[in-house]
């Protein structure tokens, strides 16, 4: 039954986030809807709004991130046209192409306004709207300039998105797109960003060598990890490093044989050239040493696994593990194997015949002559067990009563078995060995009707007393006016726990009108 109101829990609390995640996706298939069939009585029903909008993202992010610079709807108007001609054999007269892109290009930024994309909010219970553009413009020195949006570039790159994949691999590819378009100073960039992420890897290597020196186990899993990982992407990075150093040695020889217009163009060229060039060594140096790192830290990790597999076979017998081994499985009666050796008159004679001598020699008893009696001064700080228990009793009613009214705040009413399951999400499963769960119950159950408002002024009962010495003056002021009754249902018995082992009379807690 708990699982089920977890599963609840985790629709109610997880919905909006994913609503937010889906957003960026609802644009395009909103234009994706878009058909032309009602437009120039069908002219161009054969035109295919998904992939003009997936090619306007890719022109933008081109021009945005790759050339630094904001385009001109004239700009986009030329890229519009190339692509309608191509692909969709477009040939109409310059008037009517015109129009046919100021339409399109109208559908793909909204008009201006963001798309909107409406949801229902469970937690709060209502209808909410999310707002998303793909392009979003700005006027400058009263030309109007056009960039792609963040939504708009997170969408366009997870379409295309690969499990797994490694960063630097993502920006190798981008490097192999830089020297193709001899983007050579976007290139050293590039190469730049992924030596920072093969410096994040070496952080990594340190991260997973503290976890070895304090916890072997997840120690030697998150090792066998690190590695798979870092084997992966140096197979699909060695193939990589290999194609863009080919690239810039197919660049060096063009630049080397059609040369420039002036000897200064050819001087900054080769310039940017050879410095990407040697970034990149740099890069596979790197990699070299990261390699070295990788097999250092297999060897760290392998004998620190062996010392630690020597150590768990000492021949020492943990007291402290078996009397929580007996505890977990409630069977205190296995210590008695422990404690019987230990009881058993012992055999051999251990005394020593000249312990007679000594007993002659010592000194008489004192008894006669008094006993010197010392006053002792009681530690007015010193804490008695029933006390320390008594500060954890109240504690945990506290906290066990503030969720009863937190989820009376949010939902007016609960249930026995709702509560129970919030509180084994909120505490865990452990919650069902915790004695003050059931004994709090026990003393809720001594009233039929609580009002915090009342026992701010008179406390009734020894949990009232506790409740409001323990909740917080933010919670008194938030729940002063709580109002509640609990009816019972004898004839409903609830059980809970990993095997059903606790059973509880069903209680219904309604707020008061």
């Amino acid at each position: 039954m708990a699982e089920k109101y977890i599963m609840i829990h985790d629709i109610l609390s997880e919905h909006r986030d994913r609503m937010i995640n889906i957003k960026k996706y609802y644009p395009f298939f909103v234009l994706s809807e878009t058909t032309f069939t009602q437009y120039k009585d069908g002219r161009y029903s054969n035109l295919d709004m998904g992939y003009i909008t997936m090619a306007t993202l890719r022109f933008l992010i081109h021009e945005n991130s790759f050339q630094e610079r904001e385009v001109t709807y004239e700009e986009y108007e030329d890229f519009l046209l190339e692509l309608l001609h191509r692909e969709f054999l477009i040939n109409e007269g310059p008037a009517e192409e015109h129009e046919l892109c100021g339409y399109i290009f109208d559908k793909i930024k909204n008009d201006g306004k963001a798309f909107t994309f409406n949801y229902f909010d469970p937690e709060e219970k209502k209808k909410k709207t999310a707002r998303v553009k793909l392009i979003d413009s700005r006027i400058v020195h009263g030309i109007v300039l056009y960039h792609v949006t963040t939504d708009g570039i997170e969408f366009y790159l997870d379409t295309k998105e690969i499990k797994d994949e490694s960063n630097i691999s993502v920006q190798q590819v981008l490097l192999e797109k830089m020297i193709r378009s001899e983007n050579f100073a976007g290139g050293i960039e590039v190469v730049k960003r992924i030596n920072n992420e093969v410096s994040k890897l070496s952080l990594q290597k340190k991260e997973v060598l503290d976890l070895l020196s304090y916890d072997i186990m997840a120690g030697a899993k998150a090792s066998e990890e690190y590695m798979a990982t870092v084997a992966k992407w140096f197979r699909e990075e060695s193939k990589l490093f290999e194609k863009n150093r080919a690239l810039i040695d197919k660049a060096f020889a063009k630049a080397n044989e059609q040369g420039m217009n002036t000897e200064s163009g050819e001087n900054v060229v080769l310039s940017k050239i050879h410095k990407l060039d040697t970034e990149l060594k740099k890069t596979i140096i790197r990699h070299g040493e990261l390699i070295r790192e990788t097999i250092e830290l297999q060897n760290i990790a392998d004998e620190m696994i062996g010392r630690a597999k020597l150590r768990k076979l000492r021949p020492v017998f943990d007291f402290r593990n078996a009397l929580e081994g007996a505890m977990k499985r409630d069977r205190i009666d296995d210590l008695s194997f422990l404690i019987a050796p230990m009881l058993m008159p012992r055999l051999n004679k251990t005394f020593n015949a000249e312990c007679i001598d000594r007993m002659l020699e010592g000194k008489t008893d004192n008894g006669d002559y008094g006993e010197k009696v010392e006053k002792k001064v009681l530690d007015p700080d010193f804490v008695y067990e029933d006390e320390i228990e008594d500060k954890r009793i109240s504690k945990n009613y506290g906290v066990l009563y503030g969720e009863l009214l937190e989820q009376l705040w949010k939902h007016g009413k609960t249930t026995l078995s709702e509560l129970i399951a919030i509180y084994e999400i909120k505490f865990g499963k452990d919650i069902y060995n915790n004695g003050d769960l059931y004994s709090f119950f026990v003393h809720l159950a001594q009233k039929d009707s609580y009002d915090l408002s009342k026992m701010a002024t008179k406390q009734d009962t020894f949990l009232e007393g506790i409740i409001m010495e323990q909740l917080s003056a933010q919670k008194k002021d938030r729940f002063g006016q709580v109002a509640f009754n609990i009816t019972f249902d004898e004839s409903k018995v609830l059980s809970f726990g990993p095997n059903e082992e606790y059973s509880i009379t069903d209680m219904n807690f309604v707020m008061a009108s």
